[in-house]
């Protein structure tokens, strides 16, 4: 029981009730009843409408929706595991709280355990658990609504608890942790971030193993590797299911190798290079790290009336009323990414306390920490160090498979506090000798505490604050003062940066010099982290983010082209909204099934269709998609529906089709061809075809008798033996075909639809997603 005393576990219970009091207040509206309204969510909403209106209505999962880009897996978007039982552990170490506050304890309870098996004091543990959670890029991303982004983040610490205890010889504790935390990693479902957790692993495998050649000690490193090899294998049958339908449907997507052989030098066997690399972050960019505006924050920030922006709104005799809402969305960031919500900010304190570690920490966990660091840098850089990108694109198994490699700065963003926490403990642990402390703690001022001094001087020396998008939306007499506000945010942001690391250096002088108690220096910093990570990340994620539930349940209006389209009858036919970006819109797939859609793994035969066809407005892909409505503005900027009269419905029969070669003659022949006569046939279907010759009966007749999302049925009458083209989107991996209940083989025509020879006679098809 004296193991158990009550003294030994207060300081885990404040932590714990610390924990859920700061995120509590920091998300405050939660209390109130209102909900944080988050993009992706919305998004989300509207793309899994139809999935989730089915299993309301029949309580079974769908597997399959056609509500977007013509139809794809629903276990992409939104399925109920009810039978996995991690579920309900995850909720403990979430403590049930409402989104999100969930998953912002989750960081910082992760953090904390992880910093608790590496031996650091519980206090100590408190700030570094603050420090790791109230990364900016971590809260920005809760803003966006990136969810199981967020869920995954949160487990990283935990999972690397339990391996570091296996490697040292832990083995019962260290494999139940790893299993368990990495289960609920897995289960969190953003397999980009396990990836990179992964990479982190590797890299601390391969110093662990440096040192097990260098200490000769084989059989302990054998027996932990043993170890954790079956914690991961039972952490990935608790997720078998998910895991292998999304391993299979990847190979499909865009996020699979492309079929054509066009633009083979931007291709890699999974995306391609631009898409992967569009979110490079730039190399001067990695200074927010330390400064957060560095450049310039967010591409739609707030200024002040102080700044020259609105004086300059002012002089030109904007009303003051609409000088005050302009300001409020500002493209003040002004660096290379295409836009972006705010910056990594890891905080001015934990660099510095980084640089400390680099100096003062000695071994292999300072090396593994440093290694990780550079390498998620530098891959952050995408196109701006493409050597090094070019190498993980084309080399390294899976890298290929993630877009915004902006991303792996995640990684940064548990090595630096981790490191930084660590280089305290040894500091105030008097670990090491006085004179070299002092030494130590010199050079890390005048390196970080140098960097911000001098952008808080010369901030304009080697930038002019200038975007290539300035002169294209904004006019020429706001370009100037624009310029001059981001030089501003730069250098308050720089001597904000330099106070905090200024603090943080007299509080470690106090306590190596006796004047401070190492308890009370522990509150100061848990207060000087708050003080310095709080009022940044409230820059992205405020109360001003939070709406009312009834505005929460309800993402999208009908508008009178909606209203207009569903009372259509037909259950079954497709919508091409071009009022909004079609492939980067939910709102549609909320009250129709789709041309377009939001989401990151669209099959990339339907991509590469998008891409050659419907972007280029090709009727005859359109009508072969059974595009029944096209939504465009009227004079009055209004949408209207406009009905396409050649939409070919459910299913037809053709008179003839012709076999191509490959993908390329196969995209290529839809550029001029008429599919109500012509289906275009792969050659890898040639022998479903083989020994068959259509004969043209003018009487036949299908049509579509029932539909569901994963289960469509039809009904036909023909006197010959005929090939029935489906307006659906070709996907074997789960849909079978049956004529009269007997399976029957189907094939693709037509880049991405279904078609099947079927016999003469009156007969029901089904197609099943099984």
């Amino acid at each position: 029981m004296k193991n158990l005393s009550l003294k030994k576990i207060t300081p885990y219970i404040i932590a714990i009730i610390l924990f859920l009091i700061i995120t509590m207040i920091y998300l405050s509206p939660l209390l109130e009843g209102k909900k944080l309204k988050q993009d992706d969510i919305i998004r989300h909403k509207g793309m899994s409408k139809e999935i989730v209106d089915f299993r309301e209505q029949t309580g079974e999962e769908a597997l399959w929706t056609n509500s977007m880009f013509g139809g794809m897996p629903a276990y992409q978007i939104s399925v109920d595991y009810k039978s996995n039982l991690i579920s309900y552990i995850d909720k403990i170490f979430r403590l049930g709280l409402p989104h999100p506050a969930g998953l912002i304890f989750l960081y910082f309870i992760g953090f904390f355990i992880l910093l608790l098996i590496l031996g650091v004091d519980p206090w100590l543990s408190i700030a570094g658990s603050l420090a790791f959670a109230f990364s900016s890029y971590f809260f920005i991303i809760i803003e966006a609504g990136h969810n199981s982004k967020a869920h995954a983040i949160g487990y990283m610490a935990p999972v690397l608890a339990g391996i570091i205890l296996c490697f040292r010889g832990k083995y019962l504790w260290g494999g139940i942790l790893t299993a368990l935390f990495l289960a609920l990693e897995l289960k969190a479902g953003h397999p980009q971030i396990t990836y990179y957790l992964a990479l982190l692993v590797i890299i601390l495998g391969i110093f662990e193993f440096a040192e097990t050649i260098r200490l000769k000690k084989y059989t302990t490193f054998i027996k932990s590797v043993s170890i954790l090899i079956i914690a991961v294998i039972l952490a990935v049958l608790t997720n078998i299911t998910n895991l292998w339908a999304t391993y299979e449907y990847g190979k499909y997507t865009i996020r699979g190798k492309s079929e054509l052989t066009t633009e083979q030098e931007n291709r890699t066997t999974g995306l391609d290079k631009d898409y992967a690399t569009a979110w490079s972050y730039g190399v001067s960019e990695t200074l927010t790290f330390l400064i957060p505006d560095f450049m310039g924050g967010s591409s739609h920030g707030e200024l002040s009336e102080k700044s020259e922006t609105f004086k300059m709104l002012k002089q030109n005799q904007v009303p003051i009323a609409q000088a005050k809402q302009y300001i409020k969305h500002m493209p003040l960031y002004w660096g290379s990414q295409p836009f972006t919500s705010g910056p990594v900010y890891i905080g001015a304190i934990m660099c510095f306390l980084f640089v400390l570690g680099l100096i003062i920490i000695k071994g292999k966990i300072k090396w593994w920490l440093l290694t990780a660091t550079i390498l998620s840098i530098m891959l952050a850089w995408g196109h701006n160090f493409m050597a090094l990108t070019d190498f993980f694109l084309d080399y390294i198994p899976g890298y290929n498979k993630f877009r915004a490699v902006s991303m792996t700065l995640i990684i940064a963003e548990l090595t630096i506090p981790l490191l930084g926490i660590l280089a305290l403990k040894q500091a105030f642990d008097k670990e090491i000798d006085k004179k070299e402390i002092f030494k130590a703690l010199k050079i890390s001022f005048y390196i970080v505490g140098g960097i911000t001094l001098f952008f808080a001087i010369f901030p304009g020396m080697f930038f002019d604050f200038s975007n290539v998008t300035d002169q294209q939306y904004l006019p020429a007499w706001l370009v100037e003062p624009l310029q001059s506000d981001r030089k501003n945010l730069l250098r308050f942001d720089a001597i904000r940066s330099f106070i905090f690391i200024f603090l943080a250096l007299i509080i470690i002088w106090s306590v190596i010099n006796k004047k401070l108690k190492r308890n009370y220096a522990y509150i100061f910093f848990i207060i000087l982290i708050l003080a310095d990570m709080w009022t940044i990340d409230k820059r992205y994620l405020n109360n001003d983010n939070f709406i009312r539930k009834t505005q929460a349940n309800t993402p999208y209006q009908k508008t009178q082209a909606d209203i207009q389209i569903r009372k259509d009858t037909d259950p079954n036919f497709r919508v091409l909204n071009l009022t909004v970006d079609p492939f980067a819109d939910a709102s549609t797939s909320y009250f129709h099934k789709s041309i377009g859609g939001y989401h990151g793994a669209k099959l990339r035969r339907y991509q590469e269709l998008y891409d050659f066809h419907i972007k280029m407005n090709n009727i005859n892909v359109l009508n072969m998609l059974n595009t029944k409505y096209v939504i465009q503005t009227d004079n009055n900027k209004q949408p209207q529906a406009r009905q396409n009269p050649g939409a070919l419905g459910n299913a037809w029969f053709v008179e003839n089709y012709k076999i191509v070669e490959n993908a390329d003659e196969e995209i290529a022949a839809l550029n001029d061809f008429d599919p109500v006569k012509t289906a275009i046939i792969d050659n890898s279907f040639k022998n479903e075809l083989s020994g068959f010759n259509p004969k043209i009966d003018s009487s036949a007749r299908i049509y579509q008798t029932e539909y569901k999302p994963n289960h469509l049925t039809y009904q036909y009458k023909s006197n010959n033996d005929q090939i029935a083209v489906f307006s659906e989107i070709y996907y074997d991996k789960g849909w079978n075909a049956y004529i009269d209940g007997n399976l029957m083989p189907h094939f693709r025509s037509n880049y991405v639809l279904r078609a099947m020879i079927v016999p003469k006679g009156e007969h029901t098809i089904e197609f099943k997603f099984e």
